[in-house]
């Protein structure tokens, strides 16, 4: 069978569809009344924001401590503008205070239908994702942060020293690989796992051996963090996640021989977005050339922070992955007019790259 574009795209921020996001929350004992303050303060502060349409608050009928809040927006580029940024790490830190977990979901809209939808409505409404996508059941998501300069090597060394951990979280769960890049004193961890991504990296956070490597590097990381502070932590990750905004992959059989790249893609300030839909359609006119030796592409992307993770078979070396999916010379001077360093992209040093062993 033929695999078209579109089901080798299995996961994009670009394709212009409304995004819902689902917040699931599980909230301390006697923690209610302050949670539905800090509620109507957040959605004050979020009517503003450009993009955002509405939201629901939901409560359990079967368990009060159990709500929900569902937010509906334009596109997921708009959201993630929002949810990357400072202001969003500060609306939502009374919320997190009020919860023994949080657990966000996010779903581009499809379809509508019902009474609802089938009325003629004055009402904004937005474009529905073209087609379903094809999945694997994996989810793919990155962390970034900076270590001192001058701590690069020793950083290295702790980060490539530990043991993996196991691979199995839960019957539905499973971590599936990490990998490990830098480029300067900028770290950047890939993961990919098959089931709930919220259990698999509570699962790796939990390990002992992951535990004494995260406290060897504390002292090392720009920004302080304690790890042992629920709330510190949370905070942390938040500003240290880097989405992935956009995956293509060639499906079926894999082969033997697979090299993992990494590029660092600094932008210019503001046009962080602008940088990853550009690679984006790169990857996807890529894509259509059988002969391609990139069998993977996945684009991570926080505010002017952007990252390209490719699976290349073959010898392919780190100048050929830096030039991947672009269209001559104009689509280099696009590129170069968005970045803010006319050396990137940056090829990224790889640390490690574990995969889970195949299952029996």
């Amino acid at each position: 069978m033929t695999t078209t574009q579109s089901e080798r795209v299995s996961q994009s921020a670009f394709d212009g569809s409304m995004l819902r996001v689902v917040l699931l929350m599980d909230l301390h004992e006697g923690a209610q009344q302050r949670f539905f303050e800090a509620y109507e303060r957040l959605r004050h502060d979020i009517a503003s924001v450009p993009g955002h349409l509405g939201d629901q608050l939901c409560q359990s009928f079967e368990n009060p401590s159990q709500w929900l809040i569902t937010s509906e927006w334009e596109s997921a580029p708009q959201y993630l503008a929002w949810v990357n940024s400072e202001a969003h790490a500060e609306q939502v830190r009374p919320l997190g205070a009020c919860a023994r977990s949080m657990r966000p979901l996010k779903f581009t809209v499809l379809r509508e239908t019902g009474r609802r939808y089938d009325a003629p409505r004055a009402a904004f409404r937005g474009r529905l994702q073209e087609g379903p996508r094809l999945g694997e059941g994996v989810v793919r998501h990155a962390l970034t942060f900076t270590v001192k300069p001058g701590s690069e090597a020793k950083v290295a060394e702790i980060l490539s020293s530990y043991s993996s951990p196991a691979a199995r979280v839960d019957d539905h769960t499973r971590l599936l690989r990490t990998s490990l890049f830098m480029h300067g004193n900028r770290v950047v961890r890939a993961v990919e796992v098959q089931g709930d991504l919220t259990a698999a990296l509570r699962h790796v956070s939990e390990q002992p051996e992951v535990r004494a490597v995260e406290q060897a590097i504390n002292p090392y990381l720009e920004q302080d963090r304690d790890l042992s502070d629920p709330e510190s932590a949370r905070m942390f990750f938040m500003r240290a996640g880097l989405p992935a905004v956009h995956h293509v992959e060639a499906h079926g059989p894999q082969p033997d021989r697979i090299t993992r790249h990494a590029l660092f893609y600094p932008a210019k300030p503001g046009c962080g977005p602008l940088v990853a839909r550009f690679l984006a359609r790169q990857d996807e006119a890529a894509a259509k050339i059988p002969t391609s030796p990139v069998l993977s592409s996945s684009i991570f992307q926080r505010d002017d922070v952007v990252v390209r993770l490719l699976d290349v078979t073959g010898p392919a070396d780190g100048r050929f992955a830096g030039s991947f999916g672009l269209d001559g010379p104009r689509g280099t001077a696009v590129l170069e007019r968005l970045l803010a360093d006319a050396q990137a992209p940056h090829p990224m040093d790889p640390i490690t790259d574990r995969r889970a062993p195949a299952q029996p």
